[in-house]
């Protein structure tokens, strides 16, 4: 690491701070200015050389760029990869960096690569060789070191305890496994899963045994291949054990997501689920569907979030009060919300994760779903597994999905491989392969096939914007033909249909109650069909200047009014934090609409703007809210891919920037795909999708490595 001099005037922001470390905290300083860091990475960089000024600044270093990688999602820093290609590992300078620099006429900033030049991985792991701040486990040092890894020493521990809860309860079979018990087992599944002559291998049979069989499950899959029927039936399964053959009383069991709209979706689809089992040949099916809830709750309301502080009022000395727990939408689980979760579960209560591992991962750090499903695709079921599936399914596993020396984890995680929701007519469906695949070819020729349920443009002028977002019509409907039952032109479901319903459908400023709850329904389900999707928050291209232009787009077309303090009629709105008090959570989207209010010592309502949020019960309730409660909301005409997860709608328009960038990801178009249910549009240059397909989401971190 070069020796530099202190800039002039350092001393004013570098505090009580040795001189050894004064040129390195100097050029933070610039990277903060830059946003190239987080302020709170330099400042955790300064603690550590005001608290250990024999430190040497290869140490410091490591400790501000493992502090910025946390924030990049990452559990810990990569020193190997830091140094064979900072700029990609650390993704410094970011994007548009240099070109901003240029136009301001900047000074050059001294890029991570400049500071590791000619630094070897033996050289920097001796710099960590400071005992009063790095440690290679157990601890009170701030920083952990394992291998070529480095970690604050909180998200070290959360993996640890984490790998261990897993350990823990893959290794511990449930009553419902007891050799006692299989026969019962096995009848319950059949009735659940009848025996269909030639048909595929039932997974979703499969993923309900083996969910039953210890205290640890994973049932990953892409959308529509069933997961919620599934957890349903495997519910029902249980519950059916529990009350005829086991304890003889009903199993307290609780449903949970990630977040509020994640909760109303699985609220909603589990119900009719529940209504639909076929429960007929089971000895108590009356007693068994009255025992499976039908209410869920986020994750955070279920731990007990505790304003102000990162604890819950759920932990290990005060755990959850139930007997099972499933958590839907598992992807968006990062590290520390997953060791809260194992740290508040009773050692008897059996967790179910649900979830598409081949979705983007949580935007906090850590990529749990994604970590443990790393050997999903090929089984790894070992012989013992393989022949209790048998006894108690009747179904055979392929030999190329068993494996003798399959690992404890592998034997409860699984995939359901068949699409409910896309068939082999699906455009969507084959996009969504081809791109999981990573193959930029099939993703081509599924395009050049042309599909009726999918279009493609690569420009994204007023003109076009305005024929996709206003009319829902993107360039590449036009004209198509119908094939296989699949319609060519989807109906009008640009924000002009939503916003129609809004002005078509207003009730009389008398109507009662129920009638603005009927129309704010209806105007949220308009809404719901279209969806732009961005991969950027800032920028031209990203989710705040397209919202601007929507506006102006849509007040062109005289379907908006001018907004009065950033609010008028027809806003739509996402909430970005959660807000317990008025019963809204991270992710929930609202559409603003006038609605009567009496004023004090006037005679007739007036027209006030509120704004509509589905109630998230299933029950189809709406919440009103004034906009002036609303802290933390942002206009959602273009949403990024990360906060749609969770959400579907019947067309999805996916924007990829022109510019090659580390976030444009295959799991980022991957999701933004499968967020459509009936028509999805990409709008990209060939080689930004091109570029994206090649390019996984490498989240740094040790819960997905053996023996780590």
């Amino acid at each position: 690491m070069t020796d530099r001099s202190a800039p002039a005037g350092s001393e004013v922001f570098l505090g009580a701070v040795p001189a050894r470390h004064a040129p390195l905290l100097a050029d933070l300083a610039r990277w903060v200015d830059e946003g190239w860091l987080r302020a709170l990475d330099r400042s955790f960089a300064v603690f550590l050389a005001q608290r250990a000024p024999d430190a040497d600044p290869l140490l410091i270093l490591g400790a501000a760029l493992a502090s910025h990688q946390l924030g990049r999602g990452h559990a810990c820093l990569d020193l190997q990869a830091a140094l064979a290609d900072a700029g990609q590992a650390l993704s410094m300078p970011p994007e548009g960096a240099a070109a901003a620099a240029a136009a301001a006429d900047a000074a050059p900033i001294t890029a991570p690569a400049a500071l590791l030049a000619g630094v070897t991985l033996a050289r920097w792991t001796r710099a960590l060789g400071h005992p009063g701040l790095v440690a290679s486990g157990a601890g009170s040092t701030p920083l952990v070191c394992v291998g070529h890894r480095l970690y604050l020493r909180r998200y070290w521990q959360y993996e640890q305890s984490v790998r261990a809860a897993i350990a823990g309860r893959v290794a511990l079979p449930t009553a419902a496994a007891a050799p006692g018990m299989q026969a019962m087992l096995a009848a319950a599944l059949d009735v659940l899963f009848p025996h269909r002559d030639g048909a595929a291998v039932d997974w979703q049979k499969i993923a309900c045994a083996l969910a039953a069989r210890q205290h640890f499950g994973i049932v990953t899959g892409g959308p529509g291949t069933g997961k919620t029927t599934t957890v349903v039936r495997l519910l029902a399964v249980l519950q059916h054990l529990a009350l005829a053959g086991g304890e003889g009383r009903r199993l307290r069991i609780r449903l949970a997501a990630p977040t509020g709209k994640a909760a109303a979706r699985l609220n909603e689809s589990i119900a009719g689920a529940v209504a639909r089992l076929p429960l007929a040949g089971l000895s108590d099916p009356d007693a068994v569907r009255a025992a499976i809830p039908t209410e869920v709750t986020t994750v955070h309301r279920l731990l007990g979030s505790r304003p102000d502080t990162r604890h819950f009022r759920h932990d290990a000395r005060n755990p959850l009060a139930l007997d099972l727990l499933v958590i839907d939408e598992a992807s968006m689980l990062d590290l520390e919300m997953m060791a809260a979760v194992f740290a508040a579960l009773p050692p008897h209560a059996p967790l179910i994760l649900l979830g598409d591992k081949d979705q983007l991962a949580s935007v906090e750090a850590g990529a749990v779903l994604g970590d443990l499903c790393q050997r999903a695709d090929a089984g790894h079921y070992d012989v013992d597994t393989a022949q209790w599936l048998e006894a108690v399914t009747g179904e055979l596993l392929a030999p190329e999905l068993c494996d003798a020396a399959g690992r404890a984890l592998d034997q409860a995680v699984v995939k359901l491989r068949v699409s409910h929701r896309f068939s082999q007519s699906s455009g969507i469906g084959r996009l969504a392969e081809a791109v999981n695949a990573g193959d930029a070819g099939a993703v081509r020729r599924v395009f050049e096939h042309g599909y009726p349920d999918l279009a493609r443009q690569t420009r994204l002028d007023d003109a076009a914007l305005r024929r996709l977002v206003v009319e829902g019509a993107p360039e590449g409907f036009a004209g198509r033909h119908r094939s296989e039952g699949v319609q060519a032109v989807p109906p009008p479901a640009g924000y002009r249909h939503y916003l129609a319903l809004m002005r078509e459908g207003k009730p009389d400023i008398d109507a009662p109650t129920a009638e603005f709850d009927a129309w704010a329904r209806a105007v949220l389900a308009g809404y719901g069909r279209f969806q732009l999707l961005c991969a950027l928050r800032s920028g031209p291209q990203g989710v705040a200047g397209l919202n601007h232009r929507i506006a102006g787009l849509l007040r062109a077309e005289g379907l908006l009014e001018p907004d009065h303090a950033g609010w008028y009629a027809g806003r739509p709105v996402l909430v970005t934090r959660n807000d317990y008090g008025l019963g809204l959570m991270n992710g929930d989207v609202g559409v603003t609409l006038a609605t009567p209010s009496v004023v004090a010592g006037e005679q007739r309502p007036r027209w006030t703007l509120r704004v509509a949020f589905p109630s998230g019960d299933g029950e189809g309730g709406i919440r009103w809210v004034l906009p002036s409660r609303l802290r933390e909301v942002e206009t959602v005409f273009a949403m990024t891919v990360h906060k749609s997860q969770g959400s579907e709608f019947a067309h999805a328009a996916l924007l990829l920037p022109e510019r090659a960038s580390p976030v444009l990801t295959r799991e980022l178009v991957y999701t933004g795909i499968t967020r459509a249910r009936q028509w999805f549009t990409l709008v990209a240059a060939p080689e930004a999708m091109q570029g994206a397909v090649g390019r996984r989401v490498e989240r740094v971190g040790g819960l997905g490595l053996r023996g780590a």
